[in-house]
């Protein structure tokens, strides 16, 4: 396994690859990586010659009151992981090789980036789908991998890569739960025990939510109530408890086929997301 630190080193290597006919897998990560990450790397090792996975906590999706300093890192457990599953390159720049001092070039989704996590994080997807791009100029892959638990990133994603014409397929991942039903994520570290207890609410309350709008899709108004009510018994900070066309991320119609109900919450200082996608 071989540590790329800068991104020329990166994309020669990718170069090179693809003029001698290897297919490239790429699996973008903010590191501090857990059996959900590796699910994903294992999709790609399945599928590619070679797998790179970024490992790259980005500044530009994290607004100046967020947690972009205190982040969960461990480099070399990451690094020790990756190639247990058989990773051939890991990417690791720090903020200053990605970005340069002066940089002022952005790219934007408009549209299923606005609810849900866009509504509270404004910048977030902007920050996303930027190094998304600059990630997929650089490794040249094939086909990347993201997980559903991040499920609007998911679409923002597929959506910019639709739009501006990317030669990528992007696959889904499956949505990995812990034993005790909370969805991984590298910010479940910071939950005390009981702070982790009661934030099982959330998919609790989805699962609810779920099961009532498949019994009576009329009532998705009720059912969004409930849930939320449910996370909240919990002592848990609801920032949102949605219901949206998986296609659009607008509110479902009598056309809709495909629903996705996600939750964000905070227990204690700690903002959780999840969420359930289903057809109608």
């Amino acid at each position: 396994m071989t540590v790329f630190k800068t991104k020329k080193e990166l994309q020669n290597f990718a170069l090179a690859a693809k003029r001698s006919g290897k297919t490239i897998g790429l699996v973008p990560t903010m590191g501090f990586l857990h059996a959900g990450h590796m699910s994903l790397i294992d999709i790609a090792r399945a599928k590619a010659d070679i797998v790179i996975v970024s490992v790259f906590v980005n500044p530009t999706q994290f607004a100046p009151n967020e947690d972009f300093d205190s982040y969960p890192r461990d480099f070399e457990r990451d690094a020790k992981m990756c190639e247990e599953h058989k990773v051939d390159v890991i990417f690791a720049p720090n903020r200053e090789e990605m970005y340069d001092a002066n940089a002022s070039t952005y790219v934007n989704e408009l549209m299923l980036s606005r609810p849900l996590c866009g509504a509270s994080r404004p910048t977030f997807f902007r920050g996303v789908t930027t190094v998304v791009t600059k990630l997929f100029h650089l490794a040249q892959p094939d086909f990347a991998v993201f997980g559903e638990k991040d499920a609007q990133q998911l679409l923002v994603i597929k959506r910019m890569v639709r739009d501006l014409d990317f030669p990528i397929e992007i696959i889904n991942g499956k949505l990995i739960r812990d034993e005790d039903g909370l969805a991984m994520s590298s910010r479940n570290r910071y939950l005390s025990a009981d702070e982790r207890k009661r934030a099982l609410s959330i998919h609790r309350a989805l699962l609810g939510a779920k099961a009532a709008i498949l019994a009576d899709p009329g009532k998705i108004d009720v059912a969004l109530h409930n849930a939320k009510a449910v996370i909240t018994a919990a002592e848990g900070r609801v920032d949102y408890v949605s219901a949206l066309d998986t296609e659009t991320l607008e509110e479902p119609t009598a056309k809709t086929k495909h629903l996705i109900v996600a939750a964000a919450a905070f227990f204690g200082t700690t903002r959780l997301i999840d969420n359930e996608m289903f057809d109608l």
